[in-house]
């Protein structure tokens, strides 16, 4: 199973922020939303990822005043994405190496999905449970 197929199943918008934004607006819309992190673009460009974590270092940094500052000066700014071919388990196997829950999907330079760690546990825990649906279907019918 790829990205691509996990992505067909979803509605909605991919909520983001600007790198203009201050974290006090994006930290209003992971809030408002109740999502843990936030594509940061640059125009049509992923410039990093904002999330829960880089909110806690920056109010250990700054403290309350990292509130007022630009998105861009406490996201993360390594961005790894992944395309849409890219298979499930390889997506979660590059999470869980990289330590990090989030993934920007891209189709060449443009944003097309946002991933979490659960997005892909979930399908993963899907999948088991219609292979053994299908297991027990097999026997019974034997």
């Amino acid at each position: 199973m790829t990205i691509q197929a996990i992505l067909q199943g979803r509605e909605g918008q991919i909520f983001s922020c600007s790198i203009d934004h201050t974290v006090a607006e994006a930290v209003a819309i992971l809030a408002e939303k109740r999502i843990g992190a936030l594509p940061v673009m640059d125009g049509d460009r992923v410039a990093g990822i904002f999330s829960e974590r880089d909110v806690l270092r920056g109010l250990q940094k700054l403290g309350p005043a990292i509130m007022d500052k630009r998105v861009a000066e406490g996201m993360t700014a390594d961005v790894i994405s992944v395309d849409l071919q890219k298979s499930a388990i390889g997506a979660l196997s590059l999470m869980t190496k990289r330590r990090i829950r989030h993934l920007p999907v891209v189709d060449g330079d443009k944003l097309v999905g946002f991933i979490s760690i659960g997005d892909l546990v979930k399908y993963r825990i899907d999948k088991i449970e219609s292979e053994a649906a299908a297991m027990r279907n097999y026997i019974q019918s034997a």
